[in-house]
Order: structure tokens, then sequence, then C-alpha cells
């Protein structure tokens, strides 16, 4: 009896997290609180489908341009990482996307290479020339955006350089003890 009883929690158990991890698909919002981005191929191919949602993307500035309804800045799409930095490698771009700042926005304040994460909102999009073809363009509406300096070791712990010096610690002493070069 005890162990029918021991089987039948443990189904219950087992069918509660299913039902949980089946059902954290369909929220709209990340694990971290903030909105749910869909991946950017998505948004490529069907920007009209998102229309109205209010995303989260990053990128290069490949051009700022200003324009009689506002700045109109062409992004290279980059994925974004937790901290909703762009990454610096450039082939995991899925393609270019246009953000507009309606207030007025110096287009020399954003040169082209600069990174960028834009919070706004999707309009729909435009077709543009790109070298000799046409290229649709999702567009956001900028509600925020923040520039970043590149640096290849953001990721990377910085490790102090020897020798420590400290007027508390001997010369050849560090905070982990005797250096491996003075023996």
């Amino acid at each position: 009896m005890r162990v029918k009883l021991l089987q039948g929690i443990g189904i219950l158990w087992f069918a509660a997290i299913l039902t949980a991890c089946a059902s954290s698909g369909d929220m709209h919002e990340s694990a971290d609180g903030g909105p749910h981005v869909p991946p950017f191929s998505q948004i490529k191919a069907a920007p009209d489908s998102f229309k109205g949602q209010t995303l989260v993307l990053g990128g290069q500035v490949l051009a700022a341009r200003r324009m009689k309804d506002g700045t109109r800045i062409e992004v290279l799409q980059l994925p974004l990482n937790d901290s909703q930095q762009p990454t610096l490698d450039l082939m995991k771009s899925q393609g270019r996307f246009v953000a507009v700042q309606r207030d007025f926005l110096d287009p020399a304040t954003i040169p082209q290479g600069t990174f960028l994460t834009i919070t706004g909102e999707l309009t729909g999009s435009i077709t543009l020339p790109l070298d000799e073809t046409d290229y649709t363009y999702p567009v956001i509406d900028i509600k925020s955006f923040r520039t970043w300096i590149p640096s290849q070791d953001s990721n990377l712990s910085r490790v102090r350089p020897y020798p420590y010096y400290s007027p508390f610690w001997h010369p050849y002493w560090g905070p982990y003890g005797r250096f491996p070069y003075y023996w």
C-alpha cells in the first residue's frame, strides 16, 4: 500500500513539473523578468506579425541620417549577452534593422561602428536599396538606447600583474605568499 502511495505521489510530482515546463513556454516575459524577445530571424521574416511589440535589439551602427520625421539609424543586428550588450562577432548577425529616434538626435553622436542596445516598439518594415538589391528592414521606434565601448576582454576576469607592491607587503611577497619568480 505504501509503495503505491509513493508511486502516486511521484507521478503527480512528475506531472506537475511537466505542466510547469509546458506552460513556461507561453509566457511573454523572459526568465529575468524583461520582455520576451523572439529570435531576430523571426522578426526579419515577418515584421508585421510583431508590430506593436516592445523589443530589445542590439548591434553595430552602419549609418545614421537625419530625416524629416527623426533620425534614422541603420543597424547590423548582433545577439545580446546577459548584460544586454551586443557581441563583437559580426559573423553572428542575422540581418539588419532600422531604428528611428523621433526626438532630435544628432547623427554625429552615434558614428558608424558604434555598438548599441535599443529598446523600442516595432512599427513595421521598410524596403530600401542595399547595394544592387532591395532589402526589407524591420523598423523599431526607439524608446531608449545605450551605446557600448567595445572591449575584447569584457567577459574575462582581470589578473593583477606581478609584482604586487603595497606598503603593507614586502616587495617580493604578495597577498598569496611568495612569488614563484623569487626563490
